[in-house]
């Protein structure tokens, strides 16, 4: 399945990128805050970040990866997540955003670097775009 993993790839485009998810683990667009709401350069930088679904911490890149994964398994990575950081875990919720995401990165390659700006994400890169390692 087409996921969105976090990845530290094309860091500092941006002054203000940060990346302190786990390379390579789930993440999910979570909520913004006041503070971001009406620009994702706010003081948070929750209107520009991805959430690890394992590390519950944020990075500004996220690249889309290939994973071993079905739908149910992850619909349930969200629904696990958002529980053990104290959300109402609800399955609908669950179902819809992982629905969402595996939409929205379905057109693009694999490797694609993407960031978010508030409720939209922008490819920052593609695979053959990338300098190599």
């Amino acid at each position: 399945m087409k996921v969105l993993v976090a990845t530290a790839e094309t860091q500092g485009a941006r002054a203000n990128d940060y990346h302190w998810a786990t390379e390579g683990e789930l993440v999910r667009v979570g909520e913004v805050c006041r503070k971001d709401r009406d620009d994702p350069d706010g003081g948070c930088g929750c209107g520009r970040g991805f959430g690890g679904l394992n590390s519950h911490r944020a990075t500004t890149t996220a690249r889309v990866a290939e994973v071993p994964l079905t739908r149910p398994e992850y619909v349930e990575a969200i629904r696990s997540s958002l529980q053990a950081q104290g959300w109402d875990p609800c399955a609908c919720c669950s179902t819809d955003e992982a629905d969402d995401l595996a939409e929205y990165v379905a057109g693009w390659p694999v490797g694609t670097i993407v960031e978010r700006r508030l409720d939209l994400l922008h490819v920052r890169a593609l695979p053959g775009e990338l300098p190599a390692a």
